[in-house]
C-alpha cells in the first residue's frame, strides 16, 4: 500500500466512537448496499486467487529452499488487494451488524492453507470469542483489515527473513499489522530508531524520517508480532489469550515448509521461539532487543542485516534492500 493511503486509512481508523458510528450506519443499509458490499468482496477474492493461482509454481518450490521471488512491487500489488478484500469483509460484517469472522481477515491462501487445522482447534474459538467481545467494548489496534497484514502482505512461499517482536503498538494510530512498523506521520519508536542505527551503521543506510517499514514486508521480510491484537493504550492486554499458538504454528510452518530462511531474535521473549526451528535447516541470529533498555547490551554491533543478506546468498535467496526510503 503506498505511503498516501496507509495515511489516509488511518486517518479514517482506530476509534471506537468512529466504529460505533460506522455500526449504526452500516446497521441502516438497505439491500442494494449490502448486495453491493458482498459483490465487492467476491470481486476482490477472486483477484486474489487469481493472482496466487498464477504463483502455484512458486509454492511447488518451497520445500527444497528455492523460490522465484515475485518483485518488491508485485508483492506490494498483493498486499494491497489482499487489504481491500480485508476491508470489505469487515464493511459486510458491519452492516450485518456483528464483527468479522477472526478467519475472514486472513486472506493470502498460502497462510489458510498452512493454518488450516489451527483454525478448526478450539482455542481459536475462545480467541476468536474474546476479540468479538473487545470490538463491540472496546478500541483495539490493529484496525481489524490489518490484524493478519504480516500474512497477507508476505506470502509463506515469499518469505526469505522472519524478524518476530511481542504485540503491536498500543497508543492511537500506531499500529499497521507489522512488527516494529508505524504508519507515515507518527513518531518513530525507540526501538525502531536503534534499529535504523544498526542499519546505518552496519549497512551504511541513510536513517529515514518515518517508521513505515511496508518496503521490507514486501521483499519477504515477515515482521511477525507474537501477538496481533492489543487494546489501546493497554500493553500486553491480549497476551495469552490464544495469539501465541497460532504465530507459534504460523513459525513452525515455516521451518517444516521451507529451507535457508533468517530467523533474527531480539530479546529473551523472541529467543524463546528458537524451539520451534529447525536449525539444521535454518538461520537463527540473537541479540539484545533493540529498545532504549537494552540496545547497548548487545544489539548495537549485532550486524545482523549485513550477516542475514550473507546467508540468504549463500542459500542462493536474493539478499534484502534493507534501505529505508526516506
Amino acid at each position: 500500500m503506498a505511503q498516501k493511503s496507509i495515511t489516509a486509512f488511518f486517518q479514517t481508523s482506530g476509534q471506537s466512537k468512529e466504529k460505533r458510528q460506522l455500526g449504526q450506519a452500516a446497521s441502516n443499509c438497505g439491500s442494494e448496499k449490502r448486495k453491493k458490499i458482498s459483490d465487492e468482496t467476491s470481486q476482490a477474492a477472486v483477484g486474489v486467487h487469481t493472482e496466487l493461482e498464477a504463483n502455484k509454481e512458486h509454492n511447488t518450490e518451497q520445500t527444497n529452499g528455492e523460490i522465484n521471488a515475485l518483485s518488491t512491487e508485485e508483492l506490494r500489488a498483493q498486499a494491497t488487494r489482499a487489504t481491500e478484500v480485508a476491508k470489505v469483509r469487515v464493511a459486510q460484517a458491519s452492516a450485518q451488524g456483528v464483527p468479522p469472522q477472526l478467519d475472514d481477515l486472513l486472506v493470502d491462501d498460502s497462510w489458510r492453507a498452512a493454518l488450516a487445522a489451527e483454525f478448526k482447534k478450539p482455542y481459536i474459538t475462545q480467541l476468536a470469542n474474546f476479540l468479538s467481545t473487545e470490538w463491540k467494548s472496546q478500541t483495539i489496534y490493529p484496525p481489524q483489515p490489518l490484524v493478519f497484514r504480516a500474512f497477507n502482505t508476505c506470502p509463506i512461499d515469499q518469505v526469505r527473513v522472519v524478524i518476530i517482536g511481542q504485540d503491536p503498538y498500543h497508543n492511537t494510530g500506531q499500529a499497521v499489522g507489522l512488527s516494529f512498523s508505524v504508519p507515515p506521520g507518527k513518531a518513530v519508536p525507540s526501538s525502531l530508531q536503534n534499529i535504523y542505527k544498526e542499519l546505518q551503521s552496519d549497512c551504511g543506510c541513510k536513517i529515514p524520517k518515518h517508521g513505515n517499514l511496508e518496503k521490507w514486508s514486501c521483499q519477504g521480510v515477515l515482521l511477525l508480532n507474537a501477538v496481533l491484537t492489543v487494546r489501546a493504550h493497554t500493553p500486553a492486554s491480549h497476551s495469552k489469550k490464544g495469539w501465541e499458538t497460532l504465530t507459534d504454528a504460523a513459525i513452525s510452518a515455516l521451518s517444516a515448509k521451507r529451507k535457508g530462511l533468517v530467523f533474527l531474535m531480539w530479546g529473551k521473549f523472541a529467543q524463546q521461539k528458537d524451539v520451534l526451528i529447525d536449525t539444521k535447516k535454518h538461520h537463527v541470529l540473537k541479540a539484545a532487543h533493540p529498545s532504549g533498555f537494552s540496545a547497548n547490551k548487545g544489539f548495537f554491533g549485532c550486524a545482523h542485516f549485513s550477516k542475514a543478506n550473507a546467508l540468504l546468498e549463500n542459500e542462493g535467496l536474493p539478499p534484502i534492500d534493507w534501505q529505508i526510503d526516506a
